[in-house]
């Protein structure tokens, strides 16, 4: 990479960071551009995005960002995954990492604060927004549908007692004519 490059790279990564809200840093000792090409695909599949970056470019990156907190953890082959959905991105770190042994967790930030590997699992475990959003909809939804069910639950008792009272006066009317 020539300077120009560089800056790119740089001006590219701080502006993708000033989007989200949560970055895992990574340790890839070994990983093989099949696996590294596995993993992309199930962070882009979650909405995340994982890079493999210079440290020293990604110090550049995150100067006056709000992950700035993150330089300390940048040694060795690290890389980054970022995404906008905090729940989402740290599940595919971290399912990923189970699956393979040459992808270690070693921190990150949600905001301004820094997680170590335990928070980030701690992350993991819970349901993604798209469930908690489905799961919020449908408690909105069930008292509507309970409510609809106790105001019409009145009516049709009276339908009943009025068809009851009907057929017994048709009843009464056909005796009547029988005998």
């Amino acid at each position: 990479m020539d300077r120009t490059e560089k800056r790119e790279f740089v001006a590219g990564l701080a502006a993708a960071l000033a989007d989200v809200s949560m970055v895992v840093v990574t340790r890839n000792q070994g990983l093989t551009v099949a696996e590294a090409t596995v993993l992309r695909r199930r962070m882009r599949d979650a909405g995340a995005t994982f890079k493999i970056a210079k440290n020293s470019l990604t110090h550049l990156a995150l100067e006056g960002t709000r992950f700035d907190a993150l330089k300390p953890l940048l040694k060795g082959p690290t890389a980054l995954a970022w995404s906008k959905d905090p729940v989402a991105v740290a599940k595919a770190a971290v399912d990923y990492a189970k699956t393979n042994e040459k992808l270690v967790l070693v921190g990150g930030a949600l905001g301004t604060r820094t997680l170590d590997v335990a928070g980030i699992k701690a992350l993991a475990e819970l349901p993604s927004l798209e469930r908690l959003r489905a799961g919020l909809l449908g408690m909105l939804n069930t008292p509507a549908t309970r409510l609809a069910g106790v105001l019409q639950a009145p009516a049709g008792q009276l339908a009943r007692v009025f068809g009851a009272y009907a057929k017994r006066d048709e009843a009464a009317e056909a005796m009547p004519e029988a005998a």
